[in-house]
């Protein structure tokens, strides 16, 4: 048994009905974040880095969401 390990943690959920999924894209730099954007408020909250279409299927299989029903914000 090692002394430091990595602990897997699921990843909060986030109610349909106030969060919704987006890909937020930098105009400059052309970087995507993917997101969910609280409907009532408008604030986002970044969760992970895409940098592949890989990063985008993982996130969409972890979060339950499809990547064609994800709007783009800049």
């Amino acid at each position: 048994m090692s002394l430091f390990h990595r602990r897997e943690s699921a990843p909060p959920l986030y109610p349909p009905e106030e969060y919704e999924p987006v890909l937020r894209s930098s105009i400059c730099t052309g970087e995507k974040t993917a997101c969910m954007r609280n409907r009532a408020t408008g604030k986002i909250l970044e969760l992970q880095l895409i940098r592949s279409r890989r990063d985008l299927e993982d996130f969409c299989r972890t979060y339950g969401v499809k990547a064609e029903e994800m709007k783009t914000v800049y």
